[in-house]
């Protein structure tokens, strides 16, 4: 599956009415840190489509980094039935993940 980009227009749909888990990057275009944590995510998206995995860019909506509580990137977030389940802040490896998206 691949990675949906989401905004304050199709956050609601996308994310919080999802019938799977979904994963939201927070992340910004001119983070180091996020852009090495980019092609993580995305092979995530690809190897567990049980998941759905969506990437935000906080500088663009900032209402739903502030909505969260996203204070540094990369944050990244699970949900699970409309509700924020796990969260992880900074770059991780891809075993780390795996573990919260399970």
């Amino acid at each position: 599956m691949s990675v949906v980009s989401v905004n304050s227009n199709n956050f609601s749909l996308e994310v919080l009415q999802s019938d799977k888990p979904v994963l939201v990057d927070f992340f910004a275009t001119w983070c180091g840190p996020c852009k090495m944590l980019s092609p993580i995510v995305d092979e995530l998206a690809g190897e567990h489509p049980e998941i759905k995995v969506c990437k935000l860019d906080v500088d663009q909506s900032q209402d739903l980094a502030q909505q969260f509580q996203v204070m540094s990137i990369p944050t990244l977030i699970v949900f699970k039935n409309g509700q924020a389940v796990n969260k992880v802040i900074g770059l991780q490896t891809k075993a780390v993940l795996e573990q919260l998206i399970k």
